[in-house]
């Protein structure tokens, strides 16, 4: 893994509301977890399909355009989806009010 990612996770992890950063393969297949392994699994499961048809939903509407980002607030959690060329990356944390 390269030391962008690195130093992304370190950044990402010194927030204080982050609960925990998974890095995904394009396979779905978890590279780096700062959660316990079913948690992990769980999300990496997930947040593969809603990745693809976030990109699909972008594509659909402008097809010149291309999806970056993606949040999602639910009472608990929030989950950024930040996907890039070889992996995406998942970060879960608590909302702030």
């Amino acid at each position: 893994m390269s030391a962008e990612v690195e130093e992304l996770l370190k950044r990402f992890q010194s927030f204080k509301n982050v609960i925990g950063i998974i890095v995904v393969d394009n396979d779905g297949i978890p590279i780096k977890t700062t959660l316990e392994y079913n948690l992990t699994l769980h999300y990496a499961a997930v947040m593969q399909s809603v990745r693809e048809k976030a990109r699909q939903v972008v594509l659909d509407l402008d097809a010149t355009n291309e999806f970056t980002f993606l949040r999602l607030r639910t009472l608990q959690h929030e989950v950024m989806l930040c996907p890039q060329e070889d992996y995406f990356i998942v970060v879960l944390q608590s909302p702030c009010d």
